[in-house]
């Protein structure tokens, strides 16, 4: 369990009514270029990736920024870190501040792995002595020895990460700032960052991460930022935030999913979540995990003759599993007004990947009333490194013939 800050302590960041515009060029276009003859062929237009966005993070916290993509989140993270400077607001620091934002960044590429710790320290405000003094620690940490004194523009993605964080862990910083790149690394690397971000947070330091990961948000913010374009529209526990972020993207997630509905409308799907089995929603399972699969069910008139079904599809459109209740040989009771459907799986019998939800509900006969297609998503973690879909544990035996 992590031990969460008070805000009660030193205000280390500071953020005071921050924008942050961007020219984009853009090319005109043929009627453009008519009506304009003779004049630039190209033109700007301003982008607001921040708009006036304020807020204070004090010692010892972990604040997580959220956001859809093209929300500003890495702009933010960047101002905070001095990446970018903005266009109008004022951003105040105090601490040693670490950086790992997007994949490379800070990183030569025709420097070897070894030239780039020293470099990248350096940036950061450290000695070479000092540098000398981590740096076996950072190599052992990043697990690429064999591979420092090569040239990082040959490194994986994965590699460019585990360095990266390596050395941005072990400049001793007072406040790091981490962007979704851990995304990238392999799960054991994850859990073995995840783990060090925990220790800086027992040890009381200022944390500002940006993440897709409602996980991560829960399990070690003790504050977070929602933004939508540019503009921070929640600001409060991890809890509040989720909820913000689901009741707004989840909505425009549904209606953006592949539908189909009869012409009269008489049955609608309006909610669909992926559960713990006991109601919780959840996103992350283990094989073996109960799941649960729930979806709200809304009739505009009395139907008696309906049915309700689901699959599950792995990343390659493959149907892993389906059923409905005419299969199961379950008739349902007529409905009227909004019923909860919930399909519930003492076990999850998947191994590792990401799963798709598909719902309907239909007739027992005939075309269906209406239809998500891969409306939901979770993901199953696993140690085992087993092939196929199913995850089974069966039984060896060897014996002499």
């Amino acid at each position: 369990m992590t031990t969460r800050a008070s805000a009660s302590g030193p205000v280390v960041i500071r953020v005071s009514d921050v924008s942050k515009r961007f020219r984009i060029h853009k090319d005109k276009s043929l009627k453009e270029r008519l009506v304009n003859f003779n004049r630039s062929r190209r033109h700007t237009e301003d982008f607001w990736a921040l708009r006036n966005v304020s807020c204070e993070v004090h010692a010892g916290q972990t604040l997580g920024l959220i956001g859809a993509n093209g929300s500003g989140k890495s702009t933010l993270l960047k101002v905070i870190g001095g990446i970018l400077t903005p266009t109008e607001g004022i951003v105040e620091r105090r601490g040693r501040i670490a950086a790992l934002l997007e994949l490379g960044a800070g990183f030569h590429g025709d420097l070897t792995g070894r030239e780039n710790v020293y470099l990248n320290a350096s940036i950061l405000g450290l000695s070479k002595s000092q540098v000398d003094q981590y740096f076996d620690a950072i190599v052992d940490f990043s697990g690429i020895e064999p591979f420092i004194d090569t040239q990082v523009k040959f490194y994986s993605s994965g590699m460019y990460v585990r360095l990266a964080f390596a050395v941005a862990v072990h400049v001793d910083p007072e406040i790091l700032l981490i962007d979704e790149v851990l995304a990238v690394g392999d799960e054991p690397y994850q859990r073995k960052c995840m783990e060090r971000i925990k220790a800086f947070q027992r040890e009381g330091r200022t944390i500002v991460f940006v993440t897709h990961g409602l996980d991560s948000i829960r399990q070690l913010c003790d504050r977070v930022i929602m933004l939508d374009h540019g503009i921070a529209i929640a600001d409060g526990s991890p809890v509040e935030a989720i909820r913000t972020f689901r009741e707004k993207f989840d909505e425009q997630a549904a209606a953006e999913a592949s539908t189909v509905a009869d012409e009269h409308g008489r049955l609608m799907i309006v909610d669909t979540r992926v559960t713990d089995g006991a109601g919780t929603i959840k996103s992350r399972f283990r094989p073996g995990d109960p799941l649960g699969i729930e979806f709200d069910v809304v009739a505009q008139q009395r139907t008696d003759d309906w049915a309700a079904g689901i699959a599950i599809t792995n990343h390659l459109d493959l149907t892993v599993f389906g059923t409905n209740s005419v299969i199961q040989n379950i008739p349902l009771e007529p409905i009227e007004g909004k019923r909860l459907v919930r399909y519930s799986f003492d076990e999850i019998p998947m191994v590792e990947g990401q799963y798709f939800v598909t719902v309907a509900v239909h007739p027992t006969v005939g075309p269906e009333y209406h239809r998500h297609d891969r409306v939901v998503n979770f993901k199953v973690y696993s140690d085992a490194s087993d092939d196929g879909v199913l995850y089974l544990r069966p039984k060896l035996e060897v014996e002499p013939l």
